[in-house]
C-alpha cells in the first residue's frame, strides 16, 4: 500500500526527454515514454530478424544457431543481408534498444527526482558491448570483427581471439578488470552477508541496527566505511570492472597486434634489472 499511496506523487506530467506529453503515461505498472516505444520497436525487430536468421540457417538448435558478422573482405560497407547485412541491422537494433532503455531510465529519474546513477551504470554496460562490436571493429576497418550473436560461436569467438593474442591473460587491462570483478563478488558477498546477518537475528533477538554493522567491520578490519559508503564503493568496482573489461579488448588489435607476453618485454629491459 505505502509503493500505490506513492506513485500519485510519482505519476505526474514532466520529466521526459522527447515528446512532451504524448508519451507520457503507463502501461500497467510500467511507464512508456517516448523511449519506451524506441525499445519495443528495436527489441521486437531485432527479435525478429534473429528469428528469421535461425530459419535462413539449417538448425533450429539454440545451442548451434547464429548471426554471423560480415566477411573482414567487406570492411565497413554495408554487407548482402544474408552473408552479414542481417548482423549489421541486429547490432543497430540492439544498440537502438539498449540506449532507448538507458535515456527512459532517465526519464524515470527526473519524474522521481532522483540522481542518474543507475542509468548511467547502465550506459557503462553497454559500452562493454559498443565496444565490441562498434568502436573496436571501427578502429580495426572492418565489421568482420565483431562477435558472432550465437551460444557456442561467441564462446569460440571468445576463445580464438584470446588465442590470437598467445595469452590474453597478459594484457594489463584484463587483469585490471579481473582484479576489479572479483574485488566486485568480495564486496557484494560482504556486504549480503552483513545486511542479513543483522535483519535476521536469532529467534527472540532485536533487528540489529546500522551501528551494528559498522561495529563488526571495525572490530573485524578496523574501519567501517558506513551503509552509503559500501554502495559507492560496490558501484565503483563494479563500473571499472566492465570499464577495464572493455579498455583490455579495444587495446587489442588497434593498438597491440603482437602476443601480449611479449608486450612485458619493456619490463624486463629496465635498467634496474641489470
Amino acid at each position: 500500500m505505502a509503493m500505490l499511496s506513492f506513485e500519485k506523487k510519482y505519476r505526474v506530467r514532466g520529466g521526459t526527454l522527447v515528446g512532451g506529453d504524448l508519451f507520457d503515461f503507463w502501461l500497467g505498472p510500467f511507464y512508456v515514454g517516448f523511449f519506451g516505444v524506441t525499445t519495443v520497436f528495436f527489441a521486437a525487430l531485432g527479435t525478429a530478424l534473429i528469428l528469421y536468421g535461425a530459419a535462413l540457417g539449417d538448425t533450429w538448435n539454440i545451442w548451434k544457431i547464429s548471426i554471423d558478422p560480415p566477411d573482414i573482405e567487406y570492411g565497413l560497407a554495408l554487407a548482402p543481408f544474408k552473408e552479414g547485412g542481417l548482423w549489421q541491422i541486429v547490432t543497430f537494433c540492439a544498440v537502438g534498444a539498449f540506449s532507448s532503455w538507458a535515456l527512459r531510465e532517465v526519464e524515470i529519474c527526473r519524474k522521481l527526482g532522483m540522481g542518474y546513477h543507475v542509468p548511467f551504470a547502465f550506459g557503462v554496460a553497454i559500452f562493454a558491448y559498443v565496444s565490441l562490436v562498434v568502436i573496436r571493429p571501427l578502429l580495426l576497418g572492418a565489421w568482420g570483427y565483431g562477435f558472432p550473436y550465437g551460444i557456442f560461436t561467441h564462446l569460440d569467438w571468445v576463445s580464438n581471439t584470446g588465442y590470437e593474442y598467445v595469452n590474453f591473460h597478459y594484457n594489463p587491462a584484463h587483469m585490471i578488470a579481473i582484479t576489479f570483478f572479483f574485488a566486485t563478488c568480495l564486496a557484494l558477498a560482504l556486504h549480503g552477508g552483513l545486511v542479513l546477518s543483522a535483519i535476521n537475528p536469532a529467534k527472540g533477538e532485536p533487528v540489529k541496527t546500522p551501528e551494528h554493522e559498522n561495529t563488526f567491520f571495525r572490530d573485524t578490519i578496523g574501519y567501517s566505511i558506513g551503509t552509503l559508503g559500501i554502495h559507492r564503493v560496490g558501484l565503483f568496482l563494479a563500473l571499472s570492472a566492465v570499464i577495464w573489461s572493455a579498455i583490455c579488448i579495444i587495446i587489442s588489435g588497434p593498438w597491440v597486434a603482437d602476443g601480449w607476453p611479449e608486450w612485458w618485454e619493456w619490463w624486463r629491459r629496465l635498467p634496474v634489472w641489470s
